[in-house]
């Protein structure tokens, strides 16, 4: 049960990669599902925060594009009809997006409101 507990992400993936190969659902499919799967759960929580704090965190709207964008590069990257172009610059913009998440992160007001507590 320690074992269970411990490794429940590991048992909790090989039960759906074993499930994708036992369907023969294709597996490219199965990350698109799974990555649009994240940008609902994104977006609830974006959702709910507003609803109940009145407030939205510019954290929650940048992963919802990063996710959004990284799951476009994964269905660009598996049509062989699509030009590199689209691709690249698919991945520049999901660059740009880091960049402005890790700023969102760095300048937060929350994290500005508890240096100033702490000095």
């Amino acid at each position: 049960m320690h074992f269970i507990k411990k490794n429940y992400e590991l048992l909790l993936a090989s039960t759906l990669f074993i499930t994708i190969i036992g369907t023969h659902y294709p597996f490219y499919k199965a990350i698109i599902l799974m990555l649009e799967f994240i940008v609902i759960i994104e977006v609830i929580k974006m959702i709910a925060e507003f609803i109940e704090k009145k407030r939205l965190r510019l954290r929650y709207v940048i992963d919802v594009f990063i996710i959004f964008l990284i799951r476009d590069v994964i269905i660009l990257t598996t049509n062989p009809d699509k030009e590199h172009k689209e691709i690249l610059f698919l991945l520049l913009v999901i660059f740009v997006f880091f960049l402005f998440r890790i700023l969102a992160v760095q300048f937060s007001p929350v994290l500005h409101k508890k240096r100033t507590e702490q000095k």
